[in-house]
């Protein structure tokens, strides 16, 4: 199981030089911030959270170039006093984000659920939104993951088991999951 510090020295192993980010923990709110002169861009997660830190890293293996310049990607978000409509908007654009996340989250031993981020609903029924997501990671595992996506699963997933190949991996997680 990954620990925060241990996905943020993976994080850096695997975009420090390559995409001068860094994934920073301790933070109250998550928060992307693009590079700036001479510092790097900084994706930040939740205290020590490793399913915040894995959830920012999955919108960041998402975002284009363009995306990558704006403050949070240029994203809006409403907090979780959301309605039913909002909710509904809200989870229209996490699918993709949280299809990656699900497969960061078997990648580095750790268990996934769909995350609907609105406490305002205490009865809402997300199974409509985890079929969605597990359709797109589905999708991401016939077709192939954004290409971050894919290097930071195939760090994560050698550190904890060398050897294994990600694609028979996830297909098997997946399986599992399905079952």
């Amino acid at each position: 199981m990954a620990s925060a510090t241990q996905l943020v020295e993976a994080f850096s192993a695997c975009f420090l030089s390559s995409f001068n980010t860094r994934l920073i923990g301790g933070a109250d709110e998550p928060l992307y911030l693009p590079a700036k002169s001479n510092d790097s861009a900084a994706i930040y997660f939740r205290f020590d959270y490793p399913s915040s830190a894995l959830h920012e890293v999955s919108h960041w293996c998402i975002a284009g170039h363009e995306r990558r310049l704006l403050e949070d990607y240029g994203y809006w978000y409403e907090s979780d006093s959301r309605n039913l409509q909002t909710q509904k908007e809200f989870e229209k654009v996490e699918v993709k984000p949280q299809a990656v996340e699900c497969i960061l989250y078997w990648a580095a031993g750790l268990s996934f659920r769909v995350s609907v981020d609105n406490l305002s609903i205490p009865d809402y029924d997300a199974k409509h939104f985890e079929r969605a997501v597990m359709s797109q990671v589905g999708k991401y595992i016939v077709y192939g993951l954004p290409k971050r996506a894919e290097v930071f699963s195939k760090y994560l997933l050698a550190q904890r088991l060398p050897g294994q190949v990600l694609n028979e991996f996830l297909k098997r997680q997946y399986e599992n999951y399905c079952r």
